[in-house]
């Protein structure tokens, strides 16, 4: 491998071993960015000048601006499934190969969105609260009443390997499963419908969908007018997959049971006075899904495993997109 071969890494601390394996590896040179905040595009351009190879977060918008900075890029790795942040036809103009990690964080996702699911149809953050308030005076038959879980019907909008493993864990729990993708899938865990009517007749749609123009928004004024009044909406895909001013309003009007997110549209909300946050029946986490030890080493160590070989003349592992050697 060709000497001073530089890797720039936007993020401190990440986890498992992979930036040591790197690190440890002869003719790189390591250079790690030291905050935790979020990335400018200043930022990122002085970063990467000169860098062979860049290992970044979900969170680091790499436009077309940016790429074009980086004279020496041949690889882009990012620590995340999701390539929105990234201009893939820039990038591949460029001749920068794009990774992403997929395999290493779909049943630890699948777990969470479950988790959400639940919390979002027992009220289970909402009751936490009451007790932490110390409102937890009396027993009564019609207070923190939620809906049921086993025997409802699920619909996953889009059905990739995270969905699936949804699927899988939804037969447990004696659900009827349903999915719309663009390609029809077939599977013994669920049968594919229309999307109007996996939206009309579900107890809890799940969003699985990667964010794209024709995904933007796409659960708007129209889709949450579609669902019942008794569903729920899980999103553990982007953000922007839903319009938060569509849902704000369905929850106040109560023409939605509830909602569990993962991922809120012009994340991360840090505004105490957002009105996202002033609305009941509503779970948020800070795009947490992938958080695990496991998951999020492995994640690391497919990113660096994508960067040594593309370092050391050989194809990435993971391409996303188009990318010629």
């Amino acid at each position: 491998m060709t000497a001073n071969r530089i890797v720039a890494v936007t993020r401190p601390d990440l986890p498992g071993d992979g930036m040591a394996r790197l690190g440890e590896t002869e003719g790189i040179d390591l250079v790690i960015r030291e905050s935790h905040e979020p990335t400018s595009p200043d930022e990122l351009r002085q970063l990467i000048a000169g860098a062979r190879a860049v290992i970044a977060t979900g969170m680091d918008r790499f436009d077309a601006t940016v790429l074009r900075s980086a004279k020496d890029l041949r690889i882009l790795a990012t620590t995340s499934v999701g390539v929105d942040h990234i201009d893939l036809a820039d990038a591949s103009e460029l001749g920068i190969a794009v990774t992403n990690t997929p395999g290493a964080l779909e049943e630890t996702c699948a777990d969470y969105t479950f988790g959400l699911l639940l919390a979002a149809r027992r009220r289970i953050v909402e009751t936490d609260g009451a007790v932490r308030r110390g409102a937890w005076r009396r027993h009564t038959m019609h207070e923190w009443l939620g809906a049921d879980v086993h025997g409802s019907r699920l619909g996953l909008v889009g059905f990739g390997s995270i969905a699936r493993a949804v699927a899988t864990r939804a037969i447990g729990f004696s659900m009827e499963v349903v999915h719309h993708d663009r390609s029809r899938t077939t599977s013994p865990l669920s049968r594919w419908v229309p999307l109007a009517d996996l939206l009309s007749t579900s107890d809890i749609v799940s969003l699985h969908v990667p964010l794209n123009s024709s995904t933007h928004h796409l659960i708007d004024d129209r889709a949450l007018g579609l669902m019942k009044a008794t569903a729920s909406l899980i999103n553990t895909a982007r953000g922007a997959v839903v319009d938060s001013d569509a849902l704000v309003r369905a929850l106040r009007e109560r023409r939605l049971h509830s909602a569990a997110l993962d991922v809120v549209e012009g994340e991360p909300v840090d505004d105490i006075e957002h009105p996202i946050l002033g609305v009941d029946h509503l779970v948020i986490a800070p795009h947490a899904a992938s958080a695990t030890l496991q998951a999020r080493a492995a994640m690391v160590d497919r990113a660096v495993d994508n960067v040594l070989a593309v370092l050391g003349g050989q194809p990435p592992i993971d391409p996303v997109g188009q990318w010629t050697q």
